[in-house]
């Protein structure tokens, strides 16, 4: 799906993004990640080459507009073009708490990261994009921002202004060849939602009834969607967003 295009995955060092970046180089892509954990990242880039993949690993902290512009100026210089970014990068998913309960700071580190993180990937990617006259950008929601999620204040406030900052970028490009769409999922198997319940025990199989399909989701399962989003097989999508959460908005009491 994807021969000859490059792309960025901001938060690719693990979780999701680090599948997104394994298959999006398993459909023909070259792949730049980008994180702040530079030990895991490279592990990432030394898996991808085993397999006789294009990748390169990027320090970058998205929250910071400067390093975000030194991100896809590095990517132009070494692969060419940019063809698609995956702003996947997170913070404040790990720390749970009641509203009133939060500090400032915590409120600020993850906005930083999940909204602003966001605003950045998309000022800079954009314009590479519109150069070249084509683009796709794929931005990472979560399926609770469309009912609240208790114990996730700022991460759900965050993602809901990625949500709507989702929509008025794809009104401002689309017509000009960018495409802006996002990916909602719900809960997924990974550090995060496990130091959750390492924090909140009980909520564990309360979590996990929450799916009509009664299950996490593998990030694997989360990352199709979002090559696919990249692709040119979405070439009429724009401005959407798919929910990827194994039924949590239609999971009904009754069963």
């Amino acid at each position: 799906m994807l021969a000859g295009k490059v792309g960025i995955v901001t938060g690719g060092a693990q979780g999701l993004g680090r599948c997104v970046a394994e298959l999006a180089v398993a459909e023909g892509s070259k792949v730049v990640i980008a994180d702040i954990n530079e030990d895991l990242g490279n592990d990432v880039v030394e898996a991808i080459r085993s397999r006789d993949g294009a990748a390169m690993f990027e320090v970058a902290d998205v929250s910071d507009n400067e390093q975000v512009q030194a991100l896809v100026e590095r990517t132009v210089a070494e692969y060419g073009r940019l063809n698609w970014i995956c702003n996947n990068a997170v913070g404040g998913a790990g720390d749970f708490g009641l509203l009133h309960e939060l500090d400032s700071d915590n409120w600020s580190r993850t906005v930083d990261v999940c909204m602003k993180g966001v605003f950045h990937g998309m000022k800079h990617a954009i314009p590479v994009m519109l150069e070249q006259g084509a683009g796709s950008v794929i931005n990472i929601t979560t399926s609770g921002l469309f009912k609240g999620e208790a114990m996730l204040a700022a991460y759900i406030a965050a993602k809901g202004g990625v949500h709507t900052l989702t929509m008025t970028a794809a009104a401002e490009y689309s017509a000009r060849g960018v495409r802006v769409n996002s990916v909602a999922p719900g809960g997924m198997e990974t550090r995060a939602i496990q130091r959750y319940f390492e924090k909140y025990p009980e909520f564990k199989q309360k979590t996990v009834n929450t799916h009509a399909m009664r299950r996490l989701g593998k990030p694997e399962e989360v990352a199709e969607p979002v090559v696919w989003l990249a692709s040119d097989r979405a070439s009429f999508v724009t401005g959407s967003c798919i929910v990827c959460d194994g039924g949590t908005l239609v999971n009904s009491h009754l069963l």
